[in-house]
């Protein structure tokens, strides 16, 4: 398959990113009011009424990440609370996780196990122990990437937590919470044509549709250049200290590609194309309706650490 390049028309288009004089440095947004909750349909878990914007929270901490990329697991722990906190207007997490989950269900947190730049187990636990502590019951807990479709707790799952790292990726010109979904497929090739361009459609198959209710995007030390299918350059890691938390993947996804941008600017000093276009996250909004790519249309709070925040 040929790999589409990035250009500048691409970036221009592309809705899902911030304009570039914005994109550096640091305008904080007031915190708006919380948006209510109503209960669901079925189940325990209580889904967040969609608002005019998708809100998404960003949080950072200096002291999330330390020499050799060592991750603070309190410090993540904390971070992941405020912003759960902030996303559904609660002032316990606990409270804030039963706005996602309650005793009656059964959850499949998708994550990523990329050795060179995983999930990790501090994350993980984080997530985990909330669900836990929200009325889970841990054997109907399962944490996995690859054999999804094979696992008893994902094939019953009623609610799935979406988490993975940020990277530029060879096939989707972002590697994020959407593409995260891939494995979910059988043949994760039938989703390359044009940049995979519609990943957006996994998410109405059978073991994904309507059961996706929170996504995760680490930012703690995401990948801004890659040269390759499996690419991979430590130099091109950089501790960013942040988490991306929100109930609208293509928002969160959005958010997540505007920091990236704004670090390939700083970096290479101009608009560097990455070497394929990441131009799915915004299809997922504009061909697929899966959510709000625009960041007109994206309430971001930001939470913590501000220096270089780039967005």
């Amino acid at each position: 398959m040929a790999v589409k390049k990035w250009t500048r028309r691409d970036f221009l288009k592309t809705a899902a990113v911030a304009p570039i004089a914005s994109a550096v440095g640091c305008t904080c947004f007031s915190c708006p009011k919380p948006v209510p909750a109503v209960p669901a349909a079925a189940g325990t878990a209580r889904i967040t009424q969609m608002a005019r914007k998708s809100r998404v929270v960003l949080v950072r901490d200096a002291a999330a990440v330390g020499e050799g990329r060592k991750i603070n697991a309190g410090v993540i722990q904390k971070m992941l609370d405020d912003a759960m906190m902030t996303l559904f207007g609660e002032k316990d997490p606990v409270a804030a996780w039963k706005h996602v989950v309650g005793p009656e269900d059964t959850v499949g947190v998708k994550t990523n196990v990329w050795n060179y730049l995983a999930t990790g187990p501090e994350l993980e636990a984080a997530i985990s122990g909330r669900l836990v502590g929200a009325g889970v019951s841990a054997d109907r807990i399962s944490i996995k990437d690859r054999g999804v479709l094979d696992d008893p707790i994902f094939q019953a799952a009623t609610v799935l937590i979406n988490v993975r790292p940020a990277r530029v990726h060879y096939w989707a010109g972002m590697g994020s919470c959407l593409k995260n979904y891939i494995t979910f497929v059988p043949k994760p090739s039938d989703y390359h044509d044009d940049a995979c361009a519609d990943l957006a459609k996994i998410w109405n198959l059978p073991p994904v549709k309507g059961r996706t209710k929170l996504n995760i995007l680490s930012m703690l030390t995401p990948q801004y250049h890659n040269i390759g299918p499996r690419g991979f350059s430590e130099q091109y890691l950089w501790t960013y200290g942040g988490l991306i938390v929100g109930q609208d993947v293509v928002a969160v996804d959005a958010t997540g590609y505007s920091v990236i941008r704004a670090k390939r600017l700083e970096a290479f000093g101009e608009d560097k194309p990455l070497e394929t276009s990441a131009h799915h996250i915004q299809l997922a909004d504009t061909r697929h309706g899966l959510g709000k790519s625009d960041p007109a249309d994206i309430e971001l709070i930001k939470l913590g650490w501000t220096e270089k925040i780039l967005i």
